[in-house]
């Protein structure tokens, strides 16, 4: 390092030493910010209806996959508090919401097995997009994003590759020559969101020369921090935070090979004194046919950090 770059820095770094004392100094003006700029959502209009073509990319260098999947919980407790809190199943440990559940559902009792309902696991998938249309911000056109979603739209992609006729050729959308641009369509069916919709165009490269097709993969981001274990609170601590949000130590799991009561495809696992401190629990939204109901977790999520 010589002087004169000794003589910038101390330019540049007062400038961030102030901002941080203005930050401290009047922290009402700061505004909180729970989004990830990483992340790009389709916009719908006012009758929620949306439109937008995405290209799915492969994965990243150091990742095993083009997606990662995530499991999280979000309800809120009769104290008014909201557990919202990403689930340890996510990365094959047990989690303490889940046995809470089990118990419920093994009562055998209708109200224990809605209570379970209301607080189940809901699954999201988590991959790269190259955004190709967004026509209702077109500046997102052409950027690398992180894009959220559910089982619907993920089976559309198995789809592709495990077709149901003989005559349909496998498609692996992921690949940057052989894959296809998604022709994302969102509709208001029932007042949720639906993808039934969408599709995938024919098969096309992502890019039309090699240093356009780099420039695309330079451009991803990593997946494997969403399932990283450091990224994930403890047992203890999500334990901690349920007995809160339901003010009750009978909500705390006494065991952890009680199986899993959150499988998308029902419950399976006991303990009555649990339900009453349980049962006021309030479904935050009901899933929508594509279990992406990430709207209503990013607004809850919102009040949980404010609380």
């Amino acid at each position: 390092m010589d002087i004169n770059t000794l003589r910038k820095m101390r330019n540049t770094d007062f400038g961030k030493i102030s901002t941080e004392f203005n930050k401290i100094a009047n922290p009402q003006s700061e505004s909180k910010s729970y989004q990830d700029d990483r992340f790009w959502k389709l916009e719908a209009d006012k009758a929620g209806n949306a439109t937008a073509t995405i290209r799915f990319l492969p994965r990243a260098e150091g990742d095993e996959l083009p997606w990662v999947r995530v499991f999280n919980h979000g309800f809120q407790g009769p104290t008014g508090k909201w557990y919202i809190e990403n689930s340890l199943t996510t990365i094959g440990e047990n989690d303490p919401v889940g046995e809470l559940n089990s118990r419920l559902w093994n009562t055998g009792n209708d109200a224990d097995k809605e209570v379970a309902r209301k607080q189940k696991r809901r699954l999201q998938y988590i991959a790269n997009v190259l955004i190709v249309s967004d026509p209702k911000h077109p500046e997102n056109e052409g950027q690398v994003r992180l894009y959220k979603f559910g089982k619907k739209i993920f089976d559309k992609i198995m789809d592709k590759a495990r077709p149901t006729f003989e005559d349909e050729t496998p498609v692996n959308v992921f690949d940057l020559w052989e894959g296809a641009d998604f022709k994302l369509r969102q509709r208001k069916v029932e007042g949720y969101p639906n993808y039934d919709q969408s599709v995938f165009n024919v098969p096309a490269p992502v890019a039309e020369d090699e240093d356009a097709i780099l420039a695309v993969v330079n451009a991803q981001h990593k997946l494997a921090e969403f399932i990283d274990k450091k990224n994930f609170k403890t047992y203890e601590e999500l334990s901690r935070k349920l007995v809160s949000v339901l003010n009750s130590e009978m909500a705390t799991p006494t065991a952890a090979s009680m199986g899993s009561a959150d499988e998308d495809d029902g419950y399976t696992p006991p303990t009555r004194q649990a339900t009453q401190a349980a049962k006021p629990a309030v479904k935050i939204s009901k899933p929508s046919d594509d279990g992406d109901d990430d709207e209503a977790m990013s607004y809850f999520k919102k009040i949980a950090m404010e609380e």
